[in-house]
């Protein structure tokens, strides 16, 4: 008889979780802007996926200096740079590389952070307060400045940069989480779990850390494209993703000399960085007006 309770308790757990799934999605879909950031970032992202067939990798890395700074034409849509390289397809094989290091360094960050900030809410006193203080440590250093410094010391590669920019978005998802758990630990479910002998992991894992998936999706999808545009910005120094591979930050500092004479060399890859960034703040926007549950229709 307990077992048929808790199963008919359980499957009205999932009906309700999925009632609030749908209820999200309704309000996500109202925002029309909100949809326009969708269907934009999906649209890069098939671009990701089928590059191959789009453009081969080869025609992104073949130099011909007879063809160097040529503007858009039926044989090279967005021209070519200062080595004869045709820019759509470097900008078409570069948008893995930028996707690879926002959202690379975003999952990392949330998952490790995400631990640290459960951990720290949920047994609190000393170990809260080691945590909380080493993340306030790194967030001491500019954003920019901790990643630049541990590149410069690792060496300019994409695995660098991926791993900075991982260790910079740490202490911003431990505090996030950690303000999302801290109402949640005394609640009389996580007392009921604890009275059950549920191990704290089990704990922490099933009910503490699932109270801070709205914030946390909210602050990833926004963070994504500042990530890109960070990494943008390091290659753009030259100590990001090295030539000749394809990447926008990379190709914005190749161009850089030619900006007056040919702007279309600048204009491209810029676009691209703003129209991804874009995609993803409108998405973060509409999740977070759909997640947040004071909103009224």
């Amino acid at each position: 008889m307990g077992k048929m309770q808790l199963k008919d308790s359980e499957k009205s757990l999932v009906i309700k979780k999925k009632g609030q799934a749908g209820e999200i999605w309704r309000r996500f879909k109202r925002n029309k802007i909100a949809m326009f950031g969708m269907v934009l970032f999906i649209a890069i992202l098939l671009v990701v996926i089928f590059a191959d067939f789009i453009v081969s990798y080869d025609v992104a890395l073949k130099q011909e200096i007879s063809q160097r700074l040529q503007p858009p034409s039926s044989e090279h849509l967005f021209g070519t740079d200062n080595f004869g390289r045709d820019i759509f397809a470097r900008i078409i094989h570069g948008s893995r590389n930028s996707l690879l290091v926002g959202i690379g360094a975003v999952a990392i960050g949330i998952t490790i952070g995400g631990l640290l900030g459960a951990i720290a809410g949920f047994y609190g006193r000393h170990l809260d307060n080691i945590i909380v203080r080493a993340m306030d440590t790194i967030m001491c250093i500019p954003l920019m400045l901790l990643v630049l410094s541990i590149v410069a010391a690792l060496g300019a590669s994409m695995v660098n940069v991926l791993l900075a920019m991982m260790i910079a978005n740490v202490p911003q998802y431990t505090r996030i989480v950690r303000a999302a758990i801290l109402p949640v630990v005394g609640q009389d479910y996580i007392e009921a779990a604890k009275s059950c002998g549920t191990p704290n992991r089990w704990i922490i894992i099933q009910h503490v850390i699932p109270n801070a998936i709205g914030p946390i999706i909210v602050q990833a999808t926004m963070a994504v494209g500042t990530m890109i545009i960070n990494a943008a910005g390091i290659s753009f120094l030259g100590m990001g993703i090295q030539p000749p591979t394809p990447e926008w930050g990379a190709m914005l500092n190749e161009a850089k000399n030619f900006m007056i004479s040919q702007p279309y060399t600048v204009v491209f890859p810029g676009v691209a960085i703003g129209l991804t960034a874009l995609s993803l703040n409108l998405m973060g926007d509409g999740l977070r007006d759909a997640l947040d549950p004071k909103l009224k229709d």
